[in-house]
């Protein structure tokens, strides 16, 4: 069958439609995606404006007529950070519900990680033993580590890269100070949660997913995504603690000048390259290796898992 995923997220809203059958690798067949900057819409309270309502309900309209132009005969639409941690989420909500038909799943952060989770693992299969999977994503990071499709230990954190660049991170560039002080509030964070994985033993695997893991290790000297989803894509730590006091000090301009970096999402990669270095350092990861697989993914294998078989 033809599915749709419609992903209401912190800096996108992305549908992405798919061919897929339980028991078969999901084929994707289009992909349409919206820049929202959703967690920049909210306004002092912690609310979603009128405005950015409004706006949600425009995108997820078109969405809507894309789902419907391509086919698609089942859609799982699902918001992430933006959403659940506004004050009037549930306005939002039903907002969507009543203005476009959709009734939006809001996931929580656990769910968030075990479902990219079960899409990493799935990706790299059994051989890959124990996994430690780290995706940074606009509102939230998530952490989870297992050895089966489901995680022993899965997190949420406040720590996304536009979160933490609109609150935290006004100049331009940012200020030294400023960085400094995100520093110290990422890590402060991320160590609270150390133990809760250590106490499980070390992983056999580490894996990252996520647009801001993929530019870092683009500009690492990762394989650019031309060529293919199945080139073994790789992010040192070495690598990254050289790049972070680089990036710190260029302005969005320069840092979208550099390879794989989107215009789009230049001015969010200090903030994800603090929280990314942060959690490599802490975990004790050297290298960790891109999966082209992420939460999207991760809904999609578990509505086909609960099709059962053909």
């Amino acid at each position: 069958m033809r599915l749709g995923v419609l992903d209401v997220g912190s800096n996108t809203v992305h549908l992405l439609v798919v061919d897929a059958h339980p028991g078969a690798c999901p084929l994707p067949a289009h992909s349409h995606k919206v820049e929202l900057r959703l967690a920049q819409l909210l306004d002092a309270d912690g609310a979603i404006s009128p405005g950015g309502m409004d706006q949600v309900i425009q995108v997820i309209h078109e969405a809507l007529q894309a789902a419907e132009d391509k086919g698609v005969e089942e859609l799982l639409p699902f918001a992430t950070s933006a959403v659940r941690d506004a004050r009037n989420a549930g306005e939002v909500i039903e907002c969507v519900r009543v203005e476009t038909g959709v009734e939006l799943q809001v996931l929580t952060g656990p769910e968030e990680a075990r479902l990219t989770f079960l899409a990493a693992r799935r990706w790299f299969g059994w051989s890959a033993g124990k996994l430690l999977v780290i995706d940074i994503g606009g509102g939230s990071l998530e952490i989870a580590f297992g050895i089966d499709e489901e995680p022993d230990a899965a997190v949420s954190l406040p720590l996304g890269a536009g979160r933490l660049t609109g609150t935290r991170l006004p100049g331009e560039p940012p200020a030294p100070d400023d960085v400094r002080a995100l520093r110290r509030h990422v890590r402060a964070e991320i160590g609270r949660t150390v133990g809760e994985f250590s106490r499980l033993g070390p992983p056999d695997h580490v894996v990252a997913t996520s647009k801001t893991f993929k530019q870092l290790a683009r500009i690492a000297g990762a394989a650019r995504s031309t060529e293919g989803l199945y080139v073994p894509r790789e992010l040192k730590y070495q690598s990254l603690e050289g790049w972070v006091s680089r990036l710190s000090v260029m302005t969005t301009a320069e840092r979208a000048a550099l390879p794989g970096v989107s215009e789009s999402r230049a001015g969010q990669l200090v903030a994800g390259a603090l929280v990314a270095e942060a959690a490599m350092d802490l975990f004790g990861v050297e290298s960790l290796e891109i999966c082209p697989w992420a939460l999207r993914e991760g809904v999609i294998l578990r509505r086909l898992d609960h099709m059962g078989p053909a």
